[in-house]
C-alpha cells in the first residue's frame, strides 16, 4: 500500500502535458486568416451545438436515420445562415452606389420637336407628339394582357422579381440553344428605364432587382404598369403606347383591337426590328407569337387567337422615314442654338427630300451590289450647297442597324483627297498649274512615298500631278512650301481635327471627318469664301414666334481669284483625264479621289456650281476592302448622287470669285534637297521647277463645257498608299 502511486492531478493549475499551453511561453500573433477561421469555427460550433441531441441515460447510440436527419438539418441551417450573411454583404456592396430614388421622375409630356424639310414638309419628329399619358385601366384591355403574356405572365402575383418566370426562361433558352426569352419582370424593366443604364453587367442586374423591390414597396401594380406602358420605346421614334397607337394605327390606345394590341406588345423585344413601318410581314409574324402566348396564358381562347391571326392588319398611311442621320445632327444644332428644348418647337431645316432619298438609296444599292464581292460594308454621303447648307446626309447604310453618323463623327484617313491643301498652299507660295516637277523615286529620311502603279512618269506639271494623283510630287510640294503652310491652309478652310507635322500629311496620313473635308472643298465652289456647314435656318415655338433665325455666317473670304481659277483647273483635270473620270456627269464638275494605305478608306470629294458632295466607303472595324479606290466605287456613287441632284438644273460653271485678283504669294521655302537613289537623270532633276508649257493633254470638249474662268474637272490618281 505504501508504494501506491497517486493519480495525476487534473486541475487547471497543474502542469500541462506536452503540447499544451504554457503561460510562460511567448504568444504568437494570430493572423487575419486564423481569426476568420476561428470566427467561422465558433459560429459553426454554436449553431451545431443547438442541434446536437442529448444521449440517452444509458448512452445508447442513435440510429443511422436519426444521425442523418439531424446532420442534414444542422448543416443546412449553417449553410443558410452563412448564405444570408453573404447575400447581405453582396446587397450592401452593390447598394453602396445606387442611384438616388427620392421618387419616380414625373411622367410629363416631353416637348415635341417637328423638323421640316427645305420645302416645308415634315420629315422627322422627336418627343411626344401625341396626347397625355393614359392609365392602364383606361387602355384597351387587350394591350396589358398582351404585354403580360409575352413579357411577364405573373406580373400581378410576384414581388418585383419572378423566380418561376426566371426558371421558365432559362429552360426555354436551353431548349432553344439561344436566348429566346428574358427573365426580367416588367418592374425590373421599369427600374432599368427609370434609374439605371442599359449596360449588361452583374452589378446593373443586381441593382435592377433592388430598385424593383423598392418600386414594388412604394407603388401599386397599376401605377407601375401605367408608368411602364407610357414610357417604353416602341420603334419609329415613338415612346409610349399612346404615341405608338397613333403612329402605327392612327387610333387612340383605348380603341386598339386584339391583333393591334398583340403587334404593339410584340415590339417590346426589338422595337426597331419589329416595327411595322420597317417590315410589316415580320411585325405580323411577331404578333402571331404574342397571340399564341395570350392563348397559352388563358387571356384569350384558341379560337380568338386564330381569328385575330386571320384578320387583315390595317396600318396607318406611313410616310417615308428618311433623313434620320440628318435629323439627329440637326437636333444637336437646335440644342446649341436655343439652349435646350423645353417646349414644343418647329424647326426649319435645309434638307432636300429628293436629294436625301437619292443619297440613301444609291448608297444602299451600291453596298448591296458590291459589298460582299469587294468586302465593303459601310459608307457615307454628304451633299451641301456651295454656302454650306446641307441638302442630304447619309451617315451609314442603314440607320435602324447603326445610328453612328459616319458623315459627322467618323475620323478616317482621307488619302489623296487631302492633297487639296498641299496644292492650295503651293499656289499661295507662288507655284502655278504649269510648274514642273519630276515624278521619280523620292524619299525624305526614311519616308519613301510610292505611286499606285509602281511606275514613274518623269517630268510632269503640277496639274498633271493632281490629275494622276502622283504621290512623289505631292510630297515634293509639301517639302517645298513647308508642312506648316499646308496645315495653315487646312485650318483656314475648316479642318479642325489634329494634323501631324510629317511628310505623310501630304498623302492624307492624318484623320478627318467627311463633314470637315467636304466643307473645305466647298470654298472653291463658294467664290473663295470659307464655309461653315449648317442644317437649321429657323426655330419657332408652339405659338409661331421665331426663337432662332440664321442670318448667315462663315469665316469670310479665303482665297484670291487667281488661286481659285488655278485650283479649279487642276481639280477639273482629275475628272477630264485623270483618276476621277468615273465622276463625270456631263457638266462642269471638279474633285479629287482618295484611297489610304491597304484600301481601308476610299473617298471622292467634288463640286459643281450648285452642289458640293463627299463620299466615303470603308468598314467600321477598319479591315481592308478588296482594292476599292477613290476612282472606283466612290466616284461612281458620287456620279449617281450628283446626277439625281442636278435634274432640271441648267448647265453652268462655277461663278466668278468674290475677291479681286490680288495675288501676293509668300516667299517660297527652300527647294527640297535631291536625294539620289541611283544617280539617274531624274534623280538629278529633283527639286527643280520647270515650266513645261502646254504639256498637259487637251481637255475634252473644253470650248463647249467650260465657261470663263476655265472649269476644272477633278480626278484622282491611282496610288496604292493614297488614291
Amino acid at each position: 500500500m505504501a508504494n501506491r502511486r497517486k493519480p495525476p492531478r487534473t486541475s487547471n493549475h497543474s502542469d500541462r502535458p506536452s503540447g499544451g499551453w504554457d503561460e510562460d511561453r511567448p504568444r504568437r500573433k494570430t493572423s487575419g486568416s486564423r481569426k476568420s477561421a476561428g470566427l467561422f469555427a465558433g459560429v459553426t460550433a454554436f449553431f451545431g451545438g443547438l442541434f446536437k441531441p442529448a444521449k440517452g441515460k444509458k448512452g445508447a447510440k442513435r440510429s443511422f436515420g436519426r444521425r442523418l436527419a439531424f446532420g442534414t438539418l444542422k448543416w443546412g441551417f449553417i449553410a443558410g445562415v452563412w448564405g444570408a450573411v453573404a447575400l447581405g454583404a453582396v446587397v450592401a456592396y452593390y447598394a453602396y452606389d445606387m442611384p438616388r430614388m427620392d421618387g419616380i421622375p414625373q411622367l410629363a409630356k416631353r416637348p415635341a420637336v417637328t423638323l421640316l424639310a427645305r420645302d416645308g414638309t415634315p420629315f422627322a419628329y422627336f418627343g411626344d407628339t401625341s396626347g397625355p399619358p393614359v392609365p392602364v385601366k383606361d387602355m384597351s384591355p387587350y394591350l396589358p394582357q398582351a404585354v403580360m403574356a409575352i413579357e411577364d405572365r405573373r406580373y400581378y402575383s410576384h414581388f418585383g422579381m419572378d423566380p418561376i418566370g426566371l426558371l421558365r426562361a432559362i429552360y426555354a433558352n436551353v431548349r432553344a440553344g439561344g436566348v429566346t426569352q428574358g427573365g426580367s419582370t416588367i418592374t425590373q424593366q421599369l427600374a432599368k428605364n427609370l434609374f439605371l443604364t442599359p449596360e449588361r453587367t452583374l452589378k446593373r442586374k443586381i441593382q435592377e432587382v433592388l430598385v424593383a423591390f423598392w418600386l414594388e414597396g412604394n407603388y401599386s401594380k397599376d401605377e407601375l404598369f401605367t408608368l411602364y406602358l407610357n414610357r417604353v420605346y416602341l420603334g419609329a421614334g415613338t415612346f409610349g403606347v399612346v404615341a405608338a397607337s397613333e403612329r402605327y394605327f392612327d387610333k387612340k390606345v383605348q380603341e386598339l383591337s386584339l391583333p393591334e394590341a398583340a403587334m404593339l406588345a410584340g415590339l417590346l423585344q426589338a422595337p426597331s426590328r419589329y416595327a411595322p413601318t420597317r417590315d410589316a410581314a415580320r411585325a405580323e409574324r411577331r404578333a402571331d407569337v404574342v397571340l399564341d402566348a395570350m392563348a397559352d396564358s388563358g387571356f384569350i381562347t384558341e379560337a380568338q387567337a386564330k381569328a385575330a391571326k386571320a384578320e387583315p392588319m390595317k396600318l396607318a398611311r406611313q410616310t417615308d422615314r428618311i433623313g434620320r442621320y440628318f435629323a439627329d445632327w440637326a437636333l444637336d444644332q437646335v440644342n446649341g442654338y436655343v439652349g435646350g428644348v423645353t417646349s414644343d418647337i418647329t424647326v426649319q431645316t435645309t434638307l432636300d427630300v429628293n436629294i436625301q432619298r437619292a443619297a440613301e438609296q444609291k448608297l444602299a444599292q451600291m453596298i448591296k451590289t458590291n459589298g460582299q464581292k469587294l468586302a465593303v460594308e459601310q459608307g457615307a454621303v454628304l451633299v451641301m450647297d456651295p454656302a454650306g447648307a446641307v441638302r442630304a446626309m447619309a451617315g451609314g447604310v442603314d440607320y435602324a442597324t447603326s445610328q453612328f453618323n459616319r458623315a459627322t463623327r467618323a475620323l478616317r484617313q482621307p488619302g489623296s483627297s487631302f492633297k487639296l491643301f498641299d496644292y492650295v498652299a503651293a499656289l499661295d507660295a507662288g507655284l502655278t498649274p504649269d510648274s514642273g516637277f519630276v515624278d521619280a523615286p523620292y524619299s525624305v529620311g526614311d519616308y519613301a512615298p510610292r505611286n499606285y502603279e509602281g511606275t514613274y512618269r518623269g517630268p510632269v506639271t503640277m496639274e498633271q500631278s493632281v490629275a494622276h494623283s502622283i504621290n512623289t510630287v505631292a510630297v515634293q510640294v509639301l517639302q517645298r512650301v513647308g508642312v506648316d503652310r499646308v496645315i495653315q491652309w487646312a485650318r483656314r478652310l475648316g479642318i479642325t481635327s489634329p494634323l501631324k507635322r510629317e511628310s505623310g500629311l501630304a498623302l492624307g496620313a492624318s484623320e478627318v471627318t467627311l463633314m470637315e473635308i467636304t466643307s473645305a472643298y466647298a470654298a472653291f465652289a463658294n467664290q473663295g469664301a470659307g464655309v461653315w456647314s449648317y442644317g437649321v435656318t429657323e426655330v419657332r415655338d408652339a405659338t409661331g414666334n421665331v426663337i432662332y433665325q440664321r442670318l448667315g455666317s462663315g469665316p469670310g473670304l479665303r482665297m484670291s481669284a487667281r488661286m481659285i481659277a488655278d485650283m479649279n483647273r487642276m481639280l477639273g483635270a482629275v475628272i477630264d483625264y485623270g483618276t476621277g473620270r468615273a465622276a463625270a456627269i456631263g457638266r462642269p464638275v471638279y474633285g479629287k479621289t482618295g484611297t489610304n494605305e491597304d484600301y481601308r478608306d476610299a473617298w471622292f470629294i467634288g463640286y459643281s456650281a450648285d452642289y458640293v458632295t463627299g463620299v466615303w466607303l470603308g468598314n467600321d472595324d477598319r479591315t481592308p476592302m478588296k482594292r476599292v479606290t477613290g476612282g472606283g466605287l466612290p466616284a461612281q456613287l458620287w456620279h449617281d448622287v450628283m446626277l439625281e441632284a442636278h435634274k432640271g438644273l441648267p448647265v453652268r460653271g462655277v461663278g466668278a470669285p468674290l475677291m479681286a485678283d490680288a495675288y501676293n504669294p509668300a516667299p517660297l521655302a527652300p527647294p527640297p534637297p535631291a536625294q539620289s537613289s541611283g544617280g539617274s537623270l531624274w534623280d538629278n532633276l529633283f527639286g527643280s521647277v520647270m515650266s513645261l508649257g502646254n504639256s498637259a493633254p487637251a481637255q475634252r470638249g473644253e470650248e463647249q463645257r467650260r465657261p470663263a474662268p476655265p472649269i476644272v474637272r477633278y480626278e484622282y490618281p491611282s496610288d496604292r498608299e493614297n488614291r
